[in-house]
């Protein structure tokens, strides 16, 4: 006899381009995780009522709603799952906590690290999770699994970067994300916050940092192109570098891993692939390897396609959403939740004061 899987009633508020990808993560976790819930989507809402029904219809959204706080007030709505402008993200956030329900949010958390505090606040003892998407990239668990294992030994540099050229286009520069009073920031929330939450994920905390923004078009309101240099706990130093105008790059976030055992590089345009260099075989062996990391026995390769068989960008919300499923049955709690979050907002906060003043600044 099958088992009856619970039903969760899922809330998205939002229906942009990352409103496609959620909504698609919601269709498909079950196909690939054993999670015990069936997900049903049940309302979608939205400012503009004609992509609104178009965006329900293709996605498969049961009901539409405009007013997002009439969609949290709903007592059959269990999950509510933040996928709106940054300016949104707090008081959508902290009503839905309020409501008791399990909140789900897009990057960055909020627009300050105030907001974001609040929210941690709020959701204390609530599942939740923060789409810190690219944790869940296959080459970059792997990664993080050889580092755990000491394959790189003491690390001497960690480099990142996450460059785009979508600020060039003058019909993008009208939307949401580079107006100050929706956004925030520009590329820091939208790109680095991204690279400094793999940053703590692979290579531990950020003690102190010095930063500077600039913004090439005069009139916009929100920076364009954000860089800082870093000392890390574990004695590492480390170079951040996001950019909106990086002409030739479409959406390459990188790192690279410097240590006494070896050196890892990982790109996201290549991101089935992971270069590894083991500094500890014989001298005439040692040379760079580049992994395919699809299977056999790497991250995530039992939940997808068989060996040699790529997976893409869709897949990294996927399993974000199979491991956030899989922690809820287990009663377990899951990262990157709004805590780590906070963590990345705080860096962030050091990097706009840094960009002013000019000086290091200092995250213990």
């Amino acid at each position: 006899m099958t088992e009856r899987k619970q039903t969760l009633n899922v809330a998205m508020i939002g229906h942009g381009f990352i409103g496609r990808v959620h909504s698609n993560a919601f269709h498909q976790v079950g196909h690939f995780f054993d999670i015990p819930y069936k997900l049903h989507l049940k309302v979608v809402c939205g400012r503009d009522r004609t992509k609104l029904d178009a965006m329900a219809s293709q996605w498969g959204w049961e009901g539409t709603e405009t007013d997002w706080r009439a969609v949290i007030s709903r007592p059959d709505i269990q999950i509510v799952d933040i996928a709106a402008p940054n300016v949104l993200h707090a008081p959508i956030a902290l009503a839905a906590a309020q409501a008791g329900k399990i909140v789900l949010c897009e990057k960055p958390l909020a627009m300050s690290l105030e907001e974001a505090e609040a929210m941690a606040k709020a959701v204390d003892g609530l599942p939740n999770l923060v789409w810190f998407n690219y944790r869940r990239v296959p080459a970059i668990a792997f990664a993080r699994a050889l580092i755990n294992e000491g394959r790189t030994g003491q690390t001497f540099h960690y480099r990142s970067t996450y460059l785009h050229q979508s600020g060039t286009d003058p019909a993008r520069a009208s939307g949401w994300r580079f107006k100050r009073s929706e956004a925030g920031s520009g590329a820091m929330g939208d790109l680095l916050s991204h690279s400094v939450d793999l940053g703590f994920h692979l290579n531990g905390a950020i003690t102190e940092l010095m930063a500077m923004t600039h913004t090439f078009v005069p009139e916009r309101e929100v920076d364009d192109a954000v860089m800082f240099l870093a000392r890390f706990t574990n004695g590492s130093i480390g170079t951040f570098e996001a950019s909106r105008f990086a002409v030739g790059c479409r959406n390459r976030n990188t790192f690279e891993i410097h240590g006494s055992r070896g050196m890892l590089r990982f790109n996201m345009e290549n991101m089935n692939q992971l270069e590894f260099y083991d500094a500890t075989e014989a001298p005439n062996l040692q040379g760079t390897r580049n992994l395919m990391i699809t299977g056999p026995d790497h991250p995530y390769s039992s939940n997808f396609w068989k060996p040699g068989h790529i997976i893409g960008y869709e897949h990294t919300f996927i399993a974000t959403l199979g491991d956030f499923f899989g922690a809820l049955a287990r009663h377990e709690g899951f990262h990157p939740d709004f805590e780590d979050a906070v963590l990345v907002q705080r860096a962030l906060s050091a990097v706009e004061r840094s960009a002013v003043s000019r000086s290091w600044v200092s995250l213990k």
